[in-house]
């Protein structure tokens, strides 16, 4: 689907020390937009992208002496086409996956959304979230092996009462800020040749353009 000109976003922040940028997974009305609203909480205004189908929440740290800016995005009604943009994944730094624990269906589909986040980003630490366990505690003694088989790192958590919604987003920042300082971003390398090498294509074919042009003899 059409994200409606999300590249128009500056990316090139992200490259910057200071700026991380995490994404949120997962599918619909599983509590994505809950969860960092909790853990931003009162008084916080999400700034609506509507027009990239995207929301994008902002948060400021500081850690070891350093601010820190943080950018969450989240899906903002994208899930719904069971596929992202490819613009939200470019130069995420980490990403928050979310299921919701009442509904068998969202867990299921983890490997989905797990799958497409390493076609565009193979590197970069996920996290696994069971959320809603508010509504039935006797779930946190249930085992949920997906996070196990990827050696993802899991926490059960509550947007509704906070359990552990804190420590998720610290932990997610901090991943990102090592996954920064400890990785050539691969992925962004390829995409940035892929693109010189689009340009390049193309400014050969008009210079050959132009030179058929001129050797064409002038019609009478």
């Amino acid at each position: 689907m059409d994200a409606g000109g999300i590249s128009d976003l500056d990316l090139e922040k992200y490259d910057s020390d200071e700026q991380v940028k995490i994404i949120c997974l997962g599918d619909s009305a599983v509590g994505k937009s809950k969860l960092m609203e909790r853990f931003l909480m009162d008084g916080y205004r999400p700034q609506q992208l509507s027009t990239y189908a995207l929301t994008l929440y902002k948060y400021t740290t500081t850690i070891n002496g350093q601010t820190v800016l943080v950018d969450f995005w989240d899906t903002a009604g994208q899930e719904r086409f069971r596929s992202m943009h490819p613009s939200y994944y470019h130069k995420a730094h980490a990403c928050v996956m979310v299921f919701d624990v009442q509904r068998k269906i969202t867990y299921k589909n983890l490997p989905n959304w797990y799958k497409e986040l390493r076609e565009y980003r193979p590197e970069i630490p996920c996290l696994v979230v069971a959320n809603k366990i508010d509504a039935d505690i006797k779930v946190t003694q249930k085992s949920f092996n997906f996070a196990k088989k990827q050696g993802l790192p899991f926490y059960f958590v509550s947007a509704a009462d906070g359990t552990n919604v804190v420590k998720v987003f610290k932990d997610a920042i901090q991943m990102a800020l090592s996954y920064k300082k400890n990785s050539s971003d691969f992925m962004d390398e390829v995409m940035r040749e892929l693109e010189n090498f689009d340009l390049e294509s193309k400014e050969e074919s008009s210079d050959k353009e132009e030179e058929t042009q001129e050797g064409k003899p002038d019609s009478a």
